[in-house]
């Protein structure tokens, strides 16, 4: 069940869906959205143990800036225990992150409901449960 969304910044939308955090990135991820949607990120990714999605299916626009936002938030998740979940449909999305090789760290699933079943059969270490 999705609880009511908070809205930290314009471009990122905050709620709880199936016990994860779902982080909505919406319209154009850039270095100013990016400035504004880090500090919220960080906040989310801090504890021990998170279960995190980030949803880009509301993404205009999304570059390098972006890049670097998803990166940290699968790094600092993963240090600290937690899982981190993608989603994302938009092609030319998909196809960055297939070429920078974040598709490998973060495989992009095309619902919430999609990633977080992908979740549930997987083991902590990444093995299928």
């Amino acid at each position: 069940m999705r609880q009511e969304c908070v809205s930290p910044t314009r471009q990122l939308g905050v709620y709880a869906y199936r016990g994860h955090t779902v982080l909505e990135f919406r319209g154009e991820i850039d270095l100013v959205a990016a400035e504004e949607i880090g500090p919220v990120l960080d906040r989310v990714t801090a504890g021990t143990g998170v279960r995190a999605v980030i949803d880009l299916r509301q993404v205009e626009f999304f570059d390098c800036s972006g890049l670097r936002l998803l990166y940290r938030a699968h790094a600092r998740v993963r240090e600290r225990g937690g899982r981190l979940h993608l989603v994302c449909t938009r092609p030319l999305t998909l196809r960055v992150f297939r070429v920078t090789g974040l598709a490998r760290l973060l495989p992009p699933q095309p619902d919430l409901d999609t990633a977080l079943d992908r979740a549930a059969a997987v083991a902590p270490d990444g093995a299928p449960a």
